[in-house]
């Protein structure tokens, strides 16, 4: 939208004025000097006032003649009833304004024309305000977002109103993935995507991983209280493209990263999806959202993960050509797990730990199955390790991997888990039912994957009452 320079400039000099004058009454006045905060405030505060008016106005400039009747949606006839005001809230507070209104079909319904052309709902929050609520709510706590809020929008909103609109940009987030799941399952967009697939990345990425979610349980009727609370698992799945940290580019970590791995690789288009979930369906979520990336038509295509069997198995089932990788810092976890449990004395534990981590560096995982299994007898640590190691010893092969090119390590996923789950589903005194947790974790992931803007265009053609 282009604005009118001249028009502005008047406006902005009206408003230094009056911002002038009332300095100077107040200095003539012996009120002491007005504080550079203080007037940044009170003209913030003017020019929400403006806008409340002015977006006021422009709505009712908006409308036009009525015409004495219009059609209805049911196929009736609508009848001219009156001029009749509304109210909204919008980023600039309760906006007033008028439109003509229709009525007396023998379906009962109203009308407001003007309503239905800007997609307002009477008593509504707007979608621009929407937006701007949902954005507190997937950053702070439900408590706490309405605090930040009316520091910036300069007046009150409600904490119920944060947690409706946020958990509404969850729902747009759950139909957008329930249509994913459904193309991907439909085999006439399947043959259309392989002849018409588009950018396909030469090497993909993909990588899950779960982090645990506190659920409150709600009595239910007639029950004075619920049974005790409950840990879920919000698992999370993470596409992503990879690429090379230039040495003036890395920080210390990278650069102590370097030394032992030689290249630093880092993820770049990141893209998060989540749910509470079985793993079979979070299957169809991992086939579905991998068809939006091409991640199966992707040359080369590599999963990261810990040891966990469901990721494993979904992977198989979905991907069976994809590069399998445990991540390599859980692989020397284990080990250093079981050199702390198996030896008391730090230089027999040194040496041994030594030893089998550089074999596992170099993909010898054999040889560091057969180093568990002689302090398996006695160490109940080292016993797991044979199982988990030998679970996984194609996944191990880190020297293979590293001469390809490869990441090794989990870092992504792990990250998504924290910003996703750890960052804001477990603030202090959270309490979540399963729904709301997974609705703010989805809205969450969509805006870490850069998709908020397509969910705020969803959500402009669905206002919510206040």
């Amino acid at each position: 939208m282009n604005y009118n320079t001249e028009i502005i400039n008047s406006a902005a000099q009206q408003l230094a004025g009056m911002f002038k004058s009332a300095v100077i009454e107040q200095r003539a006045a012996g009120q002491g000097p007005s504080t550079i905060a203080k007037i940044e405030t009170d003209m913030r505060e003017a020019l929400r006032q403006i806008g409340k008016q002015a977006l006021g106005l422009f709505l009712s400039s908006m409308e036009t003649t009525p015409a004495s009747e219009i059609a209805c949606t049911c196929g009736g006839t609508l009848k001219y009833q009156r001029m009749r005001p509304a109210t909204l809230i919008s980023v600039f507070g309760k906006v007033t304004y008028e439109r003509a209104y229709y009525a007396g079909c023998t379906c009962k319904e109203g009308k407001a024309p003007l309503d239905e052309q800007f997609g307002l709902e009477p008593g509504a929050v707007t979608a621009g305000l929407a937006a701007l609520l949902a954005l507190a709510g997937i950053e702070f706590s439900y408590a706490e977002s309405p605090k930040w809020l009316q520091a910036y929008l300069l007046f009150d909103v409600s904490e119920n109103t944060v947690r409706s609109e946020t958990e509404q940009m969850g729902v747009l987030q759950e139909k957008r993935e329930e249509e994913l799941v459904k193309h991907s399952q439909d085999e006439v967009y399947l043959q259309e995507r392989q002849r018409h697939p588009g950018n396909v990345v030469t090497r993909m990425y993909g990588s899950m991983d779960a982090a645990k979610v506190r659920i409150e349980p709600r009595p239910k009727k007639g029950e004075e209280k619920a049974e005790h609370e409950d840990w879920r698992d919000m698992k999370v799945l993470c596409w992503y493209e990879v690429e090379s940290v230039s040495p003036a580019q890395r920080s210390t970590r990278q650069r102590e990263k370097a030394v032992r791995e030689q290249a630093v690789l880092r993820a770049k288009n990141m893209r998060y999806f989540c749910d509470i979930t079985e793993a079979d369906d979070f299957g169809k979520l991992l086939w579905a959202t991998g068809c939006t990336v091409n991640a199966d038509l992707s040359p080369e295509l590599a999963f990261l993960g810990d040891g966990a069997v469901w990721i494993w198995n979904l992977v198989a089932q979905y991907y069976s050509n994809a590069v399998q990788i445990v991540d390599w810092y859980h692989a020397e976890e284990h080990l250093e797990d079981v050199a702390m449990a198996a030896f008391t004395a730090s230089p027999e534990r040194t040496f041994w730990l030594e030893s089998v981590t550089q074999s596992l560096w170099d993909g010898q995982v054999e040889d560091v199955i057969l180093a568990c299994e002689v302090l398996a007898h006695s160490c109940l640590k080292a016993q797991q390790a044979v199982t988990y190691f030998t679970h996984n010893i194609e996944r191990m092969r880190y020297d293979k991997f590293r001469a390809a090119g490869y990441m090794i390590g989990s870092g992504t996923i792990e990250s998504a888990c924290k910003q996703i789950v750890t960052q804001r589903l477990k603030l202090p005194g959270a309490q979540w039912e399963v729904t709301g947790a997974v609705q703010t974790a989805k809205a969450r992931a969509a805006r870490l994957s850069g998709l908020w803007q397509t969910l705020c265009d969803h959500r402009s053609a669905l206002p919510l009452a206040i």
